[in-house]
């Protein structure tokens, strides 16, 4: 994409254009696309050609659809806000007990995703709603990675995620089997030095969908007398999510 002011956002216009046009039909020819969007032919084709790489749009006959990608992003969002929202007081409540920062987070691929953060630091915290960090570095990813998709007996799957350069795998291996045998993770030193983390994984033994954590000075955070509290979260967290959604996401 060329660095020149108008040109990204006269493509995402235009694209924008091409998928609101399936608000009313389900199916469109390129001569419908191209006579409700006002785009030359050849020029909504080309944008459809693209967006069917990325399975926003599928091709049917001589017709074209939403894809699918269209569809689970719509479903996570709508996941991640039933999430967000849950968990949003009971952060808030957390803080309050511990003084501490608050954090809520989803798996994503190898890294943690920031949904919420509650509270200030102490030191500085280089996390921020929306940002990610290597999910094998922090509490988060790890209580995550333990309860959806690691293999502690080392066994190869397609799902399984790789340790990065640098970290043990027999050490992590066995740190993961006890975070899954305890429901909680702890952090030291390995994101950030002097900074250190607690947390939980939130879900019912049998689906999890994100992490809920404190963090703070090392010399603040006592993992010992801050797992129960995190872990309570996580499960009032879970409880309240549970009342009006039914989440997807199953142990892997």
């Amino acid at each position: 994409m060329r660095n020149c002011d108008g040109f990204p956002a006269a493509v995402v216009d235009r694209v924008a254009g091409l998928l609101d046009a399936f608000q009313t039909n389900n199916k469109l020819t390129l001569s419908e696309l191209s006579s409700r969007t006002g785009l030359p032919r050849s020029s909504a084709h080309r944008l459809l050609t693209q967006l069917m790489e990325f399975g926003w749009v599928r091709r049917e006959g001589h017709s074209y659809a939403l894809g699918r990608t269209i569809f689970e992003w719509g479903a996570l969002a709508q996941h991640h806000d039933g999430l967000h929202r849950a968990a949003h007081p009971v952060l808030h409540e957390l803080h309050a007990v511990t003084g501490l920062v608050v954090h809520l987070a989803v798996l994503d691929g190898s890294e943690v995703r920031y949904l919420d953060k509650v509270g200030r630091e102490s030191v500085p915290v280089p996390s921020r709603i929306g940002g990610r960090q290597p999910a094998f570095r922090t509490a988060l990813g790890k209580a995550l990675i333990a309860h959806t998709r690691f293999d502690p007996t080392g066994t190869s799957t397609a799902e399984q995620l790789a340790p990065p350069v640098g970290i043990d795998a027999a050490r992590l291996r066995n740190e993961i089997a006890w975070i899954r045998e305890r429901h909680v993770a702890h952090e030291r030193g390995e994101s950030i030095p002097g900074i250190a983390c607690v947390a939980a994984p939130i879900g019912d033994g049998r689906t999890y969908i994100g992490a809920v954590s404190v963090t703070g000075a090392a010399d603040k955070v006592d993992a010992v007398h801050l797992t129960t509290p995190v872990r309570v979260a996580a499960r009032t967290i879970w409880r309240s999510l549970s009342r009006t959604t039914t989440p997807q996401r199953r142990v892997g």
